[in-house]
């Protein structure tokens, strides 16, 4: 096999690299309580080498393709990995994000939190190595070996904590669904082989299905990989998982993890797949939207900041699978530019997504060491004790919200664009339900940004609702730097979306045929048009420079107008006198409007105070309908027949020789038939 020199060693270093990481991990173990040793001394190395591995995707996506074979495993079951330009950009992703995280966990790591440091730093060595051995992955062994040891080592992090019951069962949760994700994937790689017996990749892209088949695969790799992203009604166990886990792992899980499933399926839908089925298309489409609307509306009413960052990122998987549907229906249909734009869309929120997420569950993770409080009840006034957390924290917040110039408005811009753009598809309902989607699409962004305006508000806006956080402490240097550098990262994904367009083309034209690089350039890096100035443009760094140049602007105006005259005197308190942190809006106040438009989506139990009671409580518990109707069932089902079968078991020998002896009976008489 030949190998292109450039490529070769880049791969190379991204396998030593790797290698580099599972070492760390395993370091940990010879001072697994060494706090010191753990965070000050592991944690930036590891970091390190997430950067070096940034460097050596982006070197990947401009390579030619390459592979390599390890003799490792079973015998006769070698490894082969292989670099190309999906697996590179997906790999830069995860570098990009694990640098922040493991520098930000080098100021993050405490003694006494559940498992011992040392052993969580292997856990969290070996969750990275899953991640990228997953998108190098060139066969189905090597894929599903990374897989489950990703999703392995990411259940011993979330129960970091397992001392405490809900999150062993919230662990539990994410195992279960996992694994049974796991084995839908299996089969779907059993289909695409195609009874050859050669399941590396290479085998798999030259083999014809037909459509029935095809279509079996296509859908067990929706429900495997959907499983691990969250989509409805796979999602119960991501906002279980997410609170339970410490906020680095959480920030990876939903940062990077739950990309790794989108990695998963686009390998499969539009490489591994020679089919061109419009109606997979749809399908994505209609889930993404579900999704979407699904977690929003969920994200809106939550109490608990995790959670609703949890919700939130079903959410925006949601907006990912939408962009996927597109790119698959317009594939189908012979329609190239378009699907080239809508999987740009995808994947373009893939990575902003992946950046303000992480940044907002790491900046969760310093409010809950400095306060002990998750309950947004129980926050508030944070911005004056934490203005490093806060101001960070509100880069991700307005990234979120799809505000522009930030990470998160290029992509849904790009999204509804394509939308904008459909136009003549084959089916008339089609013609119908685009639009349609695409008003479901603004819903969703507006209720995002509705709910990051909770999030942020509630949480280090108006005055402290409890004495004690006036005495917290703002994020240390590591975690300050860690934070910084996915704002950064955030800040310059939204100034210049050129630059990523030109690493998704190459991805988008490997995939199908088409890029949007020739039509961006041709319009200058200044502004980005998708098809042409004359339909639509967007300019970034001229909005920014608008925006700063009016924000200036505004503040010289107040200095030298109002605040020669300007006089200090108390608020007015309407004639109550009786003010106190608790009259400000509560985070349940914020979200019942939401919950009052959305109530059927909702399962709510209401505890209603007595006239007689000293100390009256109003309570409102917001639950999942999904939970209710389709896995309580299965778990009582379950129960039922553990029950069943643990009656066989009497504890008497006798007993069990007459089970031995009937089914030997029975045996005998089917031969004899």
């Amino acid at each position: 096999m030949h190998y292109g020199i450039g490529c070769y060693m880049a791969l190379d270093a991204i396998l030593t690299v790797i290698a580099i990481w599972v070492g760390l991990g395993v370091a940990a173990l010879g001072a697994p309580r060494n706090t010191r040793f753990v965070a000050h001394g592991l944690f930036p190395v590891s970091a390190v080498l997430s950067l070096a591995l940034v460097v050596l995707a982006l070197h990947g996506v401009t390579a030619t393709p390459e592979a390599r074979v390890l003799v490792l495993g079973l015998p006769g079951l070698p490894m082969h990995f292989r670099i190309d330009s999906l697996s590179a950009s997906f790999l830069a992703l995860i570098g990009a994000v694990s640098a922040g995280t493991s520098v930000f966990s080098a100021g993050y790591v405490r003694p006494g939190e559940g498992t011992a440091p040392g052993l969580q730093c292997l856990q969290y060595h070996l969750f990275l190595a899953a991640m990228a051995l997953v998108v190098l992955a060139d066969d189905a062994y090597s894929f599903m070996l990374a897989w489950e040891t990703m999703a392995l080592s990411s259940y011993f992090l979330v129960i970091a904590n397992h001392r405490a019951a809900a999150i062993r069962r919230a662990g539990y949760l994410y195992l279960l669904l996992a694994h049974v994700g796991a084995i839908a994937i299996l089969l779907c790689f059993g289909i695409l082989q195609a009874n050859t017996g050669d399941f590396t990749f290479a085998n798999l892209r030259v083999q014809t299905l037909p459509p029935l088949w095809g279509s079996l695969a296509f859908l067990l790799a929706l429900f495997g990989f959907g499983a691990k992203a969250g989509i409805v009604p796979l999602h119960v166990w991501l906002p279980e998982a997410h609170p339970a886990a410490p906020s680095p792992v959480s920030a990876l899980m939903s940062g990077v993890m739950l990309k790794t499933a989108v990695y998963g399926l686009l390998r499969v839908t539009l490489d591994l797949l020679h089919l061109q089925v419009w109606w997979w298309g749809v399908l994505l489409l209609v889930l993404g939207l579900v999704t979407a609307l699904y977690g929003v509306v969920f994200t809106t009413v939550q109490t608990d900041m995790k959670r609703l960052l949890a919700y939130s990122s079903i959410e925006n998987v949601g907006l990912i699978f939408v962009g996927l549907g597109l790119a698959l229906m317009f594939r189908a249909y012979e329609m190239p530019a378009l699907a080239a734009l809508a999987l740009t869309a995808a994947l373009l929120h893939t990575a902003a997504h992946a950046l303000f997420k992480s940044l907002l569950f790491l900046a969760t993770g310093t409010v809950l060491h400095a306060t002990g409080e998750r309950n947004l009840g129980k926050l508030g006034g944070l911005i004056r004790a934490m203005p490093w957390v806060a101001w960070l924290a509100l880069v991700g917040a307005l990234a979120a919200s799809g505000l522009p110039p930030l990470a998160g408005f290029v992509s849904e811009w790009l999204l509804l664009q394509t939308f904008l753009l459909t136009t003549h598809l084959p089916a008339s309902f089609l013609n119908m339900l685009v639009p349609l989607v695409a008003a479901a699409v603004a819903l969703v962004a507006a209720l995002g940004a509705y709910a990051m305006v909770k999030f942020f508000g509630v949480i280090f806006l108006g005055q402290p609702r409890e004495q004690k956080l006036q005495q917290a402490n703002d994020a240390s240097t590591l975690e300050r730097i860690g934070l910084a550098w996915l704002a950064a990262l955030c800040v310059g994904l939204g100034l210049a979306p050129i630059l990523a367009i030109d690493v998704i083309d190459r991805v988008t034209r490997l995939l199908i045929g088409f890029g949007l690089g020739p039509t961006v350039h041709a319009n200058g890096w200044l502004v980005l048009a998708p098809v042409s100035l004359q339909r639509a443009s967007y300019s970034p760094l001229v909005f920014a420079f608008a925006v700063g140049v009016g924000t200036v602007f505004a503040l010289l105006i107040v200095h030298i107008v109002y605040h020669a005259r300007a006089r200090r005197a108390p608020a007015w308190d309407c004639g109550f006198g009786l003010r106190n942190a608790r009259m400000q809006d509560t985070s349940e106040g914020f979200g019942q409007p939401i919950r009052q438009i959305f109530e059927p989506l909702f399962r709510m139990r209401r505890e209603l105070p007595s006239p007689f009671d000293s100390r009256p409580r109003y309570r409102v518990v917001v639950e999942d309908h999904f939970w209710y109707w389709i896995y309580k069932p299965v778990q009582t089902a379950v129960e039922r027949a553990a029950s069943l079968a643990g009656r066989l078991q009497q504890g008497r020998i006798a007993i069990y020789l007459a089970y031995s002896f009937a089914t030997l009976v029975v045996m005998l008489l089917l031969m004899g038939r």
